[in-house]
């Protein structure tokens, strides 16, 4: 399904063997926690005051890393085992219909394998998995994955940037954000969202693919731009970079702040996601 991050590979998140099928199609490991998608999240999580006012980015890019309440009825494999869940309503129409249809709440992890580059259109999706039925919802508008804010501990906390910023969040509960501890949350392993490609950052993307192809590497590069431009763009130039047959793509690192800081935590987690044949 369509998100405004990027489109979803969606089980009843009630459902423990629906679930496991999600994590076994995406081959994600497992004991790695699902985000888990609600028109409204609260019977699903405990909410305090701090997510009360969080709520207010809803239908939104940010999900919230809270205690699960015990009495939902969502499977343990949503939370990988823990007494914590991720939670958020998504602000896409087509997944807000679904959601308003459906007696039950969605777990929907990035519709693709494993540590790849995430999906922001629906023929993303149908390249790789063309046995499953897929909502086109058009390009998706944020492009990155949502904000996640763990607030399990006595101090907000980002595990994750995303399409809302961190300043935002600060700014909505009146508070500065602690460091991240660690919380087990979805797409925050050092290593992910990778092409084939090698990725490697450089301010001046142009001059290095200049230098590679003299080198005899083939190369293409991704430039900086507005960052909510960046953010929309990212994984669609990823993946048009890999169909050229680049072996590496060289990007520009997004403008510090807002949804810049989103871009560049995917882009260094792309670029250590790459390891040498052999």
């Amino acid at each position: 399904m369509p998100t405004e991050t990027v489109y979803g590979l969606a089980a009843n998140a009630l459902d423990g063997a629906a679930v496991a099928a999600v994590f076994a199609k995406k081959q994600r490991p497992a004991g790695h926690p699902l985000i888990l998608h609600a028109r409204d999240p609260r019977p699903f999580a405990r909410f305090d005051d701090r997510a009360e006012r969080l709520s207010a980015f809803w239908p939104g890019p940010l999900a919230l890393v809270l205690p699960v309440m015990r009495d939902s009825g969502v499977a343990s494999v949503v939370t990988g085992g823990r007494d914590t869940i991720a939670v958020r309503c998504p602000d896409h129409p087509v997944a807000l219909a679904l959601l308003e249809m459906l007696p039950f709440p969605l777990a929907a992890p990035s519709a693709n394998r494993f540590g790849e580059v995430s999906p922001t259109t629906a023929a993303h999706v149908m390249a790789a998995f063309p046995e499953l039925p897929v909502l086109d919802g058009g390009s998706c508008q944020v492009g990155v994955e949502s904000t996640i804010v763990d607030l399990t501990g006595p101090v907000a906390a980002i595990l994750r940037p995303g399409g809302i910023p961190g300043d935002a969040v600060a700014l909505a509960l009146g508070e500065e954000l602690g460091v991240a501890g660690q919380t087990a949350a979805p797409g925050t392993l050092p290593a992910h969202y990778a092409p084939r490609a090698r990725v490697v950052l450089a301010e001046d993307a142009a001059t290095a693919v200049v230098a590679l192809r003299k080198a005899g590497v083939r190369a293409s590069a991704i430039r900086r731009r507005p960052s909510p431009e960046y953010a929309r763009a990212l994984y669609a130039e990823l993946r048009e970079a890999d169909a050229t047959g680049a072996e590496v793509i060289v990007c520009e690192p997004a403008a510090i702040g807002g949804l810049g800081d989103a871009v560049n935590d995917r882009l260094r987690r792309a670029a250590a996601s790459w390891e040498p044949p052999g």
